[in-house]
């Protein structure tokens, strides 16, 4: 799924392969439920993510500083009751095999504290009720943005996906 610039991962919340919700609480939102089907994944700059929630609040300070590979990175999670398959969300059928494959990567993305849970980021910045930021691994830049990460989630169980990509574009090309 893309927002024009920014493309996240859609997952079902439950399901016989993964229970999402046991991780990634809906107690960590501001009024999602067990009545949201989906959740949409993405990793990004965290300060950028925090400090950015509308275009119209960029900061040049911040976006030099998410590109410079300088600062820490965040898992932004939205749950969803309804998700609409168009232009900017594309349904991807893969089997059992893949989705382990998806759920190691996506996983393996977050930081995790001792006991080998997810770190919820205390923040007051929800872009949408039902969702929660987490910290991450790795470092945002212009060589690895929201959009390599979700090229190379692709890339881990074998869907069509580009060499590189730092844009949504080239994802959304290889799905029309």
């Amino acid at each position: 799924m893309t927002n024009g610039v920014h493309t996240d991962l859609v997952v079902q919340a439950v399901n016989t392969e993964m229970n999402w919700t046991k991780a990634i609480s809906y107690q960590n939102t501001l009024e999602a439920d067990s009545t949201y089907q989906y959740l949409a994944l993405g990793w990004g700059d965290k300060k950028f993510y925090l400090e950015t929630p509308e275009f119209s609040d960029l900061k040049l300070s911040n976006g030099l500083r998410a590109i410079s590979g300088l600062s820490t990175s965040a898992m932004h999670t939205t749950y969803y009751k309804y998700i609409k398959e168009d232009a900017n969300c594309k349904k991807i059928m893969i089997s059992k095999t893949q989705y382990h494959l998806l759920i190691g990567y996506i996983l393996n993305s977050f930081t995790k504290d001792e006991s080998g849970r997810l770190i919820n980021v205390k923040s007051n910045i929800h872009y949408d009720i039902g969702d929660a930021f987490y910290e991450a691994n790795g470092s945002y830049s212009i060589f690895k943005t929201c959009n390599t990460w979700a090229n190379g989630a692709l890339k881990s169980c074998g869907q069509r996906s580009c060499l590189w990509t730092i844009f949504d574009t080239g994802i959304f090309l290889k799905y029309e």
